[in-house]
């Protein structure tokens, strides 16, 4: 039976990762504030501010087979490191794919240039800052995973299980969409990103792996949405300018064409994923993660208030106006 601490454990990939060691019956602790919801059935939690003094006092004097630290604050990974890092076999570090200087170059690896990190209040900045943190103190001990997009159930980005709500919100009525043309989607399903971080800890698997899904087209996944959400109206479809010129937002966030990405940064979702696959990755199919998204988002409500995408009568206000 393995030792597993992660740092975090009550939002939605640490939960994930805690239910699956604990439906495996391994020693898994979670140390957080418990402010993003409680931890599975036969999880310890272990109730911690970890920006107090002694934070890490209840987990330290313990020994680990691997910590799994979530955070990019330089300052909570920082302090995690001094206290924890003397007495853990295996540090896995979840960063992003956010951290490289360019989004340009279709197929870039792991080893392509990092931003560097001047502005520690920006994601790509301080997940930089937190590799090179944790590098420095476990060496060849370290595990860095590289996810790009996530998606699954329970997800509340609101990124990816927009389109198939929207599209099963309004079956029969024209939905906005964004020019998909050389356009790109790669995500990974929360529960295979948790599945190969356990697995790869309890193998004691080091080095960086950008651990994202296969490259699909945007108008692929539009459409596999449209037919697992029922939709039987029609797709309209805006050209490059449009939307920005009316307010409509890239990638995520209020008012947003959610996936749509600028052409500069369309290389973001194609990633090569050759050294994860080779590590043991792999992924549920398209289908399976829609028609799952969409059973999560009909049991919390379709019409429930988003954190990405348009509302309903921002889209029909859209509708008509790219009509005229």
């Amino acid at each position: 039976m393995t030792r597993t601490l992660i740092l975090g454990g009550t939002g939605w990939l640490g939960r994930e990762i805690a239910e699956q060691l604990a439906v495996h019956g391994q020693d898994v602790t979670c140390l957080a504030r418990g402010e993003s919801g409680v931890v599975p059935p036969g999880v310890r939690f272990v109730r911690s501010d970890r920006r107090s003094p002694g934070a890490y006092d209840l987990v330290a004097g313990e020994s680990w087979d691997d910590i799994i630290e979530l955070s990019y604050d330089a300052n909570l990974v920082a302090g995690a490191l001094e206290a924890l890092a003397v007495n853990t076999a295996h540090w896995t570090l979840v960063s992003s794919v956010s951290v490289y200087a360019s989004n340009s170059e279709p197929g870039a690896d792991e080893d392509t240039i990092l931003v560097e990190p001047s502005n520690l209040d920006d994601y790509a900045h301080a997940k930089v800052a937190a590799e090179r943190a944790t590098a420095e103190a476990m060496g060849d001990r370290l595990l860095i995973a590289r996810p790009g997009l996530i998606a699954g159930p329970g997800d509340r980005s609101d990124r990816f299980s927009y389109w198939v709500s929207r599209l099963a919100a309004a079956p029969k009525e024209p939905v906005l969409v964004p020019n998909a043309e050389n356009r790109y989607v790669q995500f990974i399903d929360v529960r295979d990103l948790a599945g190969w971080l356990i697995s790869a800890g309890q193998r004691g698997l080091t080095g960086i792996y950008n651990t994202v899904g296969s490259e699909r087209e945007l108008s692929t996944v539009l459409l596999a949405a449209a037919r697992v959400a029922g939709h039987t109206g029609e797709l309209v479809s805006a050209e490059d300018d449009w939307p920005t010129a009316h307010g409509v937002n890239y990638w995520a966030g209020p008012r947003s064409l959610p996936l749509w990405l600028p052409r500069s940064d369309s290389a973001f979702a194609r990633r090569s994923r050759s050294r994860f696959v080779a590590a043991g990755g792999t992924e549920r199919t398209l289908h399976v993660t829609l028609e799952d998204v969409l059973a999560d988002e009909r049991a919390c409500g379709l019409d429930r208030k988003r954190r990405s995408g348009l509302t309903q009568q921002e889209q029909r206000l859209l509708l008509t106006e790219v009509d005229s």
